[in-house]
């Protein structure tokens, strides 16, 4: 039996830290997932099933970890093959009963999470530790191919039915307009920004599985479809990638996301995987070359088979010291 004292998490917080590593591996963007109890965070915070899906995280130890980054990366080294490059903090996640299964809310757990970035040609990976496609979690956010048929076959019909379910009229036109706004309805533009704001109102509707896990309900109607996470790890992938999303568009992010030489059709692909639509090639091609953020390589071509060989470009990093917000515009491609 664990002792209780000051220290213990019955009497205080554990403070924990996530990782989402994100990388795109054939035009597909990926999210690094754990699973199994291994990864849990310790002092009696343990998963509720041992085979859910789960980023890499674990508690900041201050005798271990000189800072939170440093906590961070020790974590994710030590969980997978993994050694990304640039990490940034994303948000702190505190809400009460994040763990599902600590029923007596004996401790109160907080979450750091962080956003690592990496480009992983090939990556060690098993049943327990592997990439994870982005939209098999998220599978409304991938407009890639038009508008996901998960929005009108299943989420309008889900979120009408929350909304007629509103106590009063300014209820439920609250819940309508929030709806119309999120998920593009009555001629709305999409904002892919949005990930988190649209999951959490999913959530709040009870149409994904871990609003229904968490609050120990049972449904007699269909929940949207997407893998569910462990804890709130889903909800902190969502915050990654709207974070992710709108970052690319003014610091040069995504180069982190490529190999050391690529060709601009390999750019537009990753950038569009991220983004969850396509983009116009001439305009983007346009963009990025009048940007300075890359330079053509003298003498190279891609050695892809098939096709026309294409020029092949590198990053410019001096970039960011000569523009503001060097990012990558985004010109959607015309319907």
């Amino acid at each position: 039996m664990t002792k209780k004292g000051a220290d213990s998490p019955e009497h205080g917080l554990i403070i924990g830290l996530s990782a989402v590593a994100c990388a795109v591996e054939g035009h597909e963007p990926k999210v690094f997932i754990v699973r199994g109890a291994a990864h849990a965070l310790s002092a009696g915070v343990h998963p509720t099933n041992e085979e859910g899906d789960a980023l890499p995280f674990g508690p900041f130890d201050p005798q271990r970890h000189a800072t939170l980054e440093i906590g961070l990366r020790g974590w994710v080294k030590e969980q997978t093959p993994l050694n990304p490059g640039y990490v940034e903090q994303l948000y702190t996640f505190g809400n009460r009963g994040r763990y599902a299964g600590d029923a007596a809310e004996s401790s109160r757990v907080i979450s750091i999470g962080y956003l690592a970035l990496t480009y992983q040609e090939k990556t060690r990976t098993t049943d327990n530790v592997f990439w994870g496609d982005w939209y098999s979690y998220f599978p409304w956010e991938d407009w890639r191919s038009g508008k996901p048929k998960i929005i009108s076959d299943v989420i309008e019909q889900g979120l009408k039915r929350w909304i007629n379910a509103g106590e009063t009229k300014e209820e439920k036109n609250g819940r309508r307009t929030r709806t119309n706004l999120l998920f593009g309805l009555d001629d709305i533009p999409w904002d892919e920004e949005k990930v988190l704001e649209r999951y959490e109102l999913l959530y709040e509707a009870k149409l994904v599985y871990e609003s229904i896990r968490d609050k120990g309900i049972k449904v007699d109607y269909v929940l949207v479809p997407g893998r569910s996470m462990l804890y709130d790890h889903r909800r902190i992938l969502a915050t990654a990638m709207g974070r992710l999303r709108g970052k690319l568009k003014y610091r040069p992010v995504v180069f982190e996301l490529m190999p050391p030489e690529f060709t601009l059709l390999h750019l537009q692909k990753t950038v569009e995987a991220i983004v969850g639509h396509t983009l116009h090639k001439q305009n983007f091609r346009r963009l990025v070359e009048g940007s300075g953020m890359v330079e053509e390589i003298p003498g190279k071509k891609s050695a892809e088979a098939g096709g026309r060989p294409a020029a092949l470009f590198r990053f410019r990093k001096d970039v960011v010291f000569e523009r503001p917000a060097p990012g990558v515009k985004l010109s959607p491609a015309m319907g």
